[in-house]
């Protein structure tokens, strides 16, 4: 079994933090270049959209979707991140995070794939705003679920946070958010997420 993908990616780090919150260090990481303009070979063999992450398996199918490979290796390691008594709150914060990250990648994509003069302001300006839309209404509707037991729910949020400062960070996220910087700072410093910090830029 193998993971592919790149550690700047927000929904590869998903991948990694729930391997180690849940102990599976026997699943190496390969660190793999690719963007949707230039896929790499590794990729494109893996998923044939050429996304990452992908999970490489020996007794099946290459798993693709951040969501369905931390789904299967919460049911490997039996850790219980999406449980049962609120398994529908867990998914929905889940794909709230990455509909977050989503908006985020793409924003990045569109300055760093297109020329300068291409560049669509008001479909950036669109994508931030669901960003911030989102980030509101995690502070006011999903801070009891994020302050309680670990589930996979929380590990996205914290991952989508992480990437805004990774490749936003010059637009401040917390003011008026203070719930949910104290929530994330707190976080942060769990082994799982600060073992797989994208790399410095």
């Amino acid at each position: 079994m193998e993971l592919i993908g790149s550690p700047a990616s927000p929904f590869v780090r998903k991948c990694r933090a729930v391997l180690l919150e849940t102990g599976q260090q026997d699943v190496p990481f390969t660190d793999v270049a690719t963007t949707p303009l230039n896929t790499a070979p590794t990729a494109a063999a893996a998923n044939p959209l050429g996304k990452i992450p992908a999970l490489l398996r020996d007794d099946g199918p290459t798993l693709y979707d951040s969501r369905v490979i931390t789904r299967f290796l919460d049911h490997r390691a039996q850790a219980g991140l999406y449980p049962e008594a609120r398994v529908w709150d867990t998914l929905t914060l889940e794909a709230t995070a990455d509909g977050l990250m989503e908006a985020a990648v793409i924003s990045v994509y569109e300055k760093r794939l297109r020329p300068e003069e291409l560049w669509y302001q008001p479909w950036l300006d669109a994508q931030w705003e669901k960003v911030t839309r989102t980030l509101d209404a995690i502070e006011t509707r999903w801070m009891s679920h994020l302050h309680g037991p670990l589930d996979m729910g929380q590990i996205a949020i914290a991952c989508a946070l992480g990437y805004l400062d990774f490749r936003h960070g010059d637009k401040d996220w917390r003011p008026g958010r203070d719930n949910l910087a104290a929530w994330y700072a707190g976080f942060a410093e769990r082994p799982s997420m600060q073992g797989t910090m994208p790399p410095a830029m």
